[in-house]
């Protein structure tokens, strides 16, 4: 495993965690200061409604990052 190798599998869970996480570990920084901001936000302006639609889209999007940095 090189370093430009990622585990896609890390990087869906790291996010579930803490959305934004898996694409600080994918190296894409822009991404993860929009999740930090986005889905805090989303968590408190609807009740938790679009929180989890946040973490959801912010897992399965490190994950796609992931497997493209595999190749």
């Amino acid at each position: 495993m090189n370093s430009t190798t990622k585990n896609p599998g890390l990087a869906a869970v790291l996010s579930a965690l803490i959305p934004g996480l898996g694409q600080i570990y994918n190296g894409r920084i822009l991404w993860a200061i929009f999740w930090f901001i986005i889905t805090p936000g989303l968590w408190i302006g609807t009740g938790g409604t679009l929180g989890w639609i946040c973490h959801v889209i912010s897992a399965y999007q490190a994950y796609g990052q992931a497997q493209r940095y595999r190749y």
